[in-house]
């Protein structure tokens, strides 16, 4: 019984770490289209900001506010200044957000180093639950990935900006033809996506090494969410991640990691064949 309770939580824990991760992406590549391949490295700033501001007496909690910030500032700058002509040439995006990773990864360890950033817990110790102890922080960031999927959920569905957006998405000249500005529409997803990456890393810098290449190992997992559980639909980040998640971590308890990892890439080949359009339609 321990057993099969260790596994469940340790499932809700990728599961929740996968949410987080896959949410921005969701909003950028997703809903917008942009092939963003340097989502990973906003979740690195937001780990890199909890450092920072830890580093300077600032709390966990305080960093969970300047992380957003700082992601949405430069997401905002960077698509004012180079993806806002590159919306119509996804080669060309793809391109530009790959040197622009390698730019981010190069710029933090050239400032912070190569080793790894000290972060503190907000939360220490466990608490019992069905009789099995588990780390308090990992319940807490299970809760908080779950508000924070709610609350884009509402945003998108449950607001005139969601209902602009996708509008704009949709058919942009019509959108533009019942007076919505769509550039404006396009520049605040973009800086919400990083922004919500930025969070993302604040959530994960307690759980993982904050060095500067940490964002690559979560990058084609988001990719894998997105794309399984659907793309543009926040439920289907929820459907991705619990696939992708689920399965992971019930493969790492009977077969290597690394084995482990393909096998979750086979299925995720065979699901996007069955279906296309992802587990839940937008």
């Amino acid at each position: 019984m321990d057993v099969i309770i260790s596994i469940s939580l340790n499932a809700l824990t990728l599961i929740s770490i996968l949410m987080l991760v896959g949410l921005g992406l969701a909003i950028i590549y997703g809903l917008m289209g942009v092939i963003n391949l340097s989502h990973g490295d906003f979740i690195t700033i937001g780990a890199f900001s909890l450092a920072v501001v830890q580093g300077f007496g600032g709390s966990f909690w305080l960093a969970l506010i300047v992380a957003p910030v700082v992601g949405a500032g430069l997401g905002l700058a960077i698509e004012q200044s180079i993806i806002r002509f590159l919306y119509a040439r996804p080669l060309a995006t793809i391109m530009v957000t790959w040197g622009l990773s390698l730019i981010i990864q190069q710029s933090l360890q050239l400032t912070f180093g190569a080793a790894p950033q000290r972060v503190l817990s907000p939360i220490t110790g466990s608490v019992e639950l069905f009789g099995a102890p588990y780390p308090a922080y990992r319940i807490a960031m299970i809760a908080m990935a779950a508000a924070l999927m709610i609350a884009a959920y509402l945003l998108i569905r449950r607001t005139r900006f969601g209902l602009d957006l996708r509008a704009a998405i949709q058919n942009p000249d019509m959108a533009r033809a019942l007076g919505i500005d769509t550039g404006r529409v396009y520049a605040i997803a973009f800086s919400l996506g990083t922004a919500v990456a930025a969070i993302a890393g604040v959530l994960l810098a307690p759980l993982t090494a904050v060095i500067a290449q940490m964002g690559i190992n979560y990058l084609a997992r988001s990719f894998f969410v997105v794309i399984v559980g659907g793309t543009g639909s926040v439920p289907g980040v929820v459907a991705g991640s619990a696939v992708v998640g689920g399965a992971e971590t019930l493969f790492n308890y009977v077969i290597p990691a690394t084995l482990s990892q393909a096998l979750v890439l086979v299925l995720a080949i065979v699901l996007v064949r069955l279906r296309p359009s992802g587990l839940v339609r937008g």
